[in-house]
């Protein structure tokens, strides 16, 4: 594990791969992509920029307890606004203090105004496991004399 560990270190280890729809898209099919994906957010693109996030969370609170019909609601009409976003060099420990603080669980990784990628509050929290699973062997393994530094 590096010491300080940034969103590139996660995207490097999970891929790259961006999944989203357009503003136009009904709720209804952008659901059948989150399924077929098996994520729980879509990013909303027009003309390769990032104009939202579409979530499960929005599903649900925007659509499905409001009474609207997901198979003509547009996501343009319940996205996610404004994006909370970060760079590949944004340390993971800013990445969770930004989704605690905005309650998101989704932050796209942008690059001079390019999507490079998504981390989700499941890799970042997966990453933080396995850091102090390393630590946690490195310290026994020095207690027990065994460390070879």
């Amino acid at each position: 594990m590096e010491k300080l560990a940034t969103a590139d270190a996660i995207l490097r280890r999970k891929g790259r791969q961006v999944y989203w729809v357009s503003p136009d898209t009904t709720v209804f099919e952008a659901l059948k992509v989150m399924r077929e994906k098996n994520v729980g957010a879509l990013l909303v693109m027009e003309d390769d920029r990032l104009v939202g996030i579409f979530s499960e969370r929005d599903y649900a609170r925007k659509v499905a307890i409001e009474g609207r019909d997901s198979r003509v609601t547009p996501v343009r009409d319940i996205t996610t606004k404004p994006v909370h976003t970060i760079t590949p060099q944004t340390p993971i420990s800013e990445c969770m203090e930004m989704m605690s603080k905005y309650r998101v669980r989704h932050l796209p990784v942008l690059e001079d105004d390019r999507v490079v990628g998504v981390i989700s509050v499941g890799d970042v929290v997966q990453w933080i496991i396995e850091a102090q699973s390393a630590t946690i062997d490195q310290l026994q393994s020095y207690i027990t004399g065994a460390y070879p530094g």
